[in-house]
């Protein structure tokens, strides 16, 4: 007898292809209209062809900030995630009340809006008022965000890894509570060490989350704007102008349209790139250990 397939239930999805088609696709459509145009004003237009890609892919501050931020995004990942294992190891397990306290607290700085994190930690790191800035001027350390590059760029990263330390927190702590208590039991059994259970059981019944955890930080990462705009200016000098504010000063600041759209495809392409590198790296990585 065959069977009878009801594909009723596919009209169901078509409001969520509006919505996408919308909310992502139109806007891109626009974004890549606009990078072939030079656009002075309300129908005032001409088409240039692929020029502004040539002008956004020989700019060198294009270059200056895109180093500047692979290399702010390498260090969340190489802080964020094996300190987010960690704190997820030693949080407490099963149902009690110490638990659900600990993942509230642990939840707190993600409920945090973006620019009221910029401001926390503007006044955090202030010499006169701030706590941070006043014990380092207590022990008689130099620190000063607003004037030292450094200083500025490593406050930003302390800033993201606060911020955003428990997000992948909270995804390795999911996957470790899916573990079944058997594997534990087993590896009990054997005799099995700390090291080689987290290696052979906790690692790899994490990879789903860690791969979710490494991409979502990954793009956040990668298109931060609002805290170090709000913390920093992207200054001192350009030591925290990030692509993302980069791209603010050349389509707001400057009203450069075409300009700003061809940069904005560059930086899409850019993420999804490295997202995908990301991704076939864990992966493959994943696949070769099982094997």
């Amino acid at each position: 007898m065959d069977k009878v397939h009801d594909n009723r239930a596919w009209f169901l999805i078509i409001p969520v292809f509006l919505i996408v088609a919308f909310s992502a696709v139109i806007p891109l459509m626009t974004v890549v209209n606009y990078s072939v145009q030079e656009i002075f004003g309300p129908g005032q237009t001409f088409f240039v062809g692929t020029e502004w890609f040539e002008v956004v892919l020989a700019d060198e501050r294009l270059h200056d900030a895109l180093v500047r931020q692979i290399v702010y995004s390498l260090a969340v990942l190489a802080i964020e995630i094996p300190l987010g294992i960690l704190i997820a190891l030693g949080m407490p397990g099963g149902r009690s009340a110490k638990t659900s306290l600990t993942l509230v607290l642990l939840a707190l700085p993600l409920l945090i809006p973006f620019n009221v994190v910029g401001t926390i930690w503007q006044i955090f790191g202030r010499g006169d008022i701030g706590l941070l800035g006043a014990t380092f001027r207590a022990i008689g350390i130099e620190y000063n965000y607003t004037n030292n590059s450094l200083d500025a760029w490593l406050t930003v990263l302390v800033m993201d890894v606060w911020h955003w330390t428990s997000l992948v927190a909270l995804l390795c702590y999911a996957g470790l509570q899916s573990i079944p208590p058997a594997f534990y039991q087993a590896a009990k059994i054997d005799g099995a060490s700390k090291w080689a259970v987290f290696r052979y059981i906790q690692l790899p019944k994490m990879r789903g989350v860690l791969i979710i955890a490494v991409l979502l930080r990954f793009m956040d990462s990668f298109m931060i704007y609002t805290e170090p705009f709000v913390l920093t200016g992207g200054g001192p000098g350009n030591s925290t102008t990030f692509l993302s504010q980069y791209l603010t000063q050349m389509a707001v600041g400057q009203f450069d349209i075409g300009k700003a759209a061809a940069f904005s495809i560059v930086y899409f392409l850019i993420v999804l790139l490295f997202s995908f590198i990301f991704y076939t790296i864990i992966t493959r990585t994943g696949e070769g250990e099982k094997k």
